[in-house]
């Protein structure tokens, strides 16, 4: 598989997780919110992988989201701009995987998703960017 398919996996099972925590929050009542946090970690974390595995570093098989967004940090300063929003999410991870003592709320799930599409739209921005820039020094060429 060549690399410019490994990377639309990447944002489109990040776009899928997303969509599912969506229809969740939408379809069913009362809202499952452990599973719908759970899906909106997944969800930017599969966007920061991507990015990572764009700038061709394979990334670290981690749910810590802060990790992750040190690495993207490394290759584009503004994506420190996510860190209160990941660092939030980084907790759905693992916990709402097992009986735990986490207590969600439907505020803590409307945060996540909130979270998880601020991470889904900035780094689909920084690739848009990045493709506009290589159309325009292509152009010049």
């Amino acid at each position: 598989m060549d690399r410019k398919e490994e990377l639309r996996q990447w944002l489109e099972k990040a776009n899928s997780d997303l969509k599912v925590a969506e229809h969740l929050s939408i379809t069913h009542h009362p809202t499952p919110d452990e599973i719908i946090c759970f899906h909106c970690q997944q969800s930017a974390e599969k966007y920061l992988k991507a990015f990572i595995f764009y700038n061709n570093i394979e990334p670290e098989k981690t749910h810590d989201l802060e990790e992750l967004l040190n690495v993207c940090i490394n290759f584009k300063a503004e994506f420190s701009t996510l860190l209160t929003k990941v660092t939030r999410l980084t907790k759905y991870g693992v916990l709402p995987r097992y009986p735990n003592e986490l207590k969600i709320t439907d505020e803590d799930m409307k945060a996540a998703l909130n979270y998880a599409k601020s991470v889904q739209e900035f780094v689909l921005k920084v690739f848009k960017e990045i493709e506009e820039e290589l159309e325009k020094e292509q152009s010049q060429t």
